[in-house]
């Protein structure tokens, strides 16, 4: 395991803490500016602290779990008075997101996402699997606290599951992309990032706002971004998509206009569901191919110079060396730091 130096030293610990703890309270005070009533409940579609916590977890290791049960405590405090309750709603926001960095670093996922198994276990077990944790522990207290009715269980915990699973599907590979970005950025292909841009930027609201439910013309715009630009474009674009179709849903407008509270947060979140799947599984199918071709145009390069110089009575070369592969690294092979468990 890939350590980073300041992180043994009590100092640097405290900081990490206190940094995973305010990103983690900021990301819940975003995620509360879109509500919305499902059966006397409030809940939030897309929850980005989980998002943060499973991010700050897979890249800082898991000793910064404190930070998130500080950030989480804040920010339960800012919607509740202080009571028992709050203390299983604490160990469920924290409970969750260690349980998806246990369950991904067992599946050897690699934080570059730059394999499809990558995808697949960050879908399956990080978001859809660990997240049943903290809906089920928090919408069970809300019922043994007679603060819900037992009938709206699963109207409540469907929710809660979906927006924590979709804060993981959206802000995860957002900051799992941003820590192993390069920069600055090559600029090879601004032109084409600008009108990339510029067409999210148009269509985008027009698909989510438009009266006649047009939120179908924003996969294609997500296959350009994963064929040209893979993570970084798939990612951003869903999360613009993603943020507009909240906003039109808790406002009842655009391609939510009739529909009552179960309808719009039925019709929300498959849209973000699937768009989010859409964007993480093809950018990381369409990455690993990529990696795969270039490993076999290496291997095709050594075996010309190979034949090269047996054909000239000489030696072949000796082969190159082969950078060491971490379990929790990336595809190009060089060990990301994730910090001590």
């Amino acid at each position: 395991m890939v350590g980073i130096e300041d992180q043994r030293r009590p100092g640097g610990y405290a900081v990490q803490v206190l940094a995973v703890a305010a990103c983690y309270y900021a990301a819940a005070r975003l995620g509360l500016l879109c509500q919305l009533s499902v059966e006397s409940a409030v809940v939030t579609p897309i929850w980005p602290p989980t998002g943060v916590a499973v991010a700050a977890l897979l890249i800082l290791g898991l000793r910064c779990w404190p930070g998130i049960t500080i950030g989480a405590f804040f920010a339960v405090m800012s919607l509740t008075a202080p009571r028992l309750s709050v203390l299983g709603t604490l160990a469920a926001q924290t409970g969750a997101p260690v349980c998806a960095a246990l369950l991904l670093r067992r599946a050897r996922f690699h934080t570059d996402l730059g394999r499809l198994r990558d995808g697949v276990a960050l879908v399956f077990l990080g978001a859809l699997t660990a997240m049943l944790i903290s809906s089920t522990v928090g919408v069970g207290l809300l019922v043994l606290m007679d603060m819900l009715d037992a009938g709206a269980f699963w109207p409540v915990w469907l929710a809660w599951w979906v927006g924590d699973a979709m804060g993981v599907l959206l802000v995860t590979p957002l900051l799992l992309m941003l820590h192993g970005a390069r920069w600055p950025p090559a600029l090879a292909r601004w032109k084409e990032a600008t009108a990339l841009t510029v067409v999210a930027c148009s269509l985008v609201p027009v698909a989510v706002y438009s009266s006649i439910s047009l939120l179908f013309l924003v996969y294609p715009l997500l296959i350009w971004a994963a064929v040209r630009f893979q993570l970084v474009g798939s990612v951003l674009c869903a999360l613009l998509a993603s943020v507009l179709a909240t906003v039109a849903a808790t406002n009842g407008v655009g391609s939510f206009v009739g529909l009552n509270r179960i309808e719009v947060m039925a019709k929300l979140q498959a849209f973000n569901g699937a768009m989010a799947l859409t964007a993480l599984l093809l950018s990381a199918l369409i990455t690993e191919q990529r990696h795969t071709r270039r490993s076999v145009e290496k291997a095709c390069q050594e075996l010309v110079e190979v034949l090269e110089h047996l054909t000239a009575g000489e030696p072949p070369p000796p082969p190159p060396p082969r950078p060491p592969r971490d379990d929790v690294g990336g595809a190009d092979g060089r060990p990301r730091p994730t910090g001590p468990v």
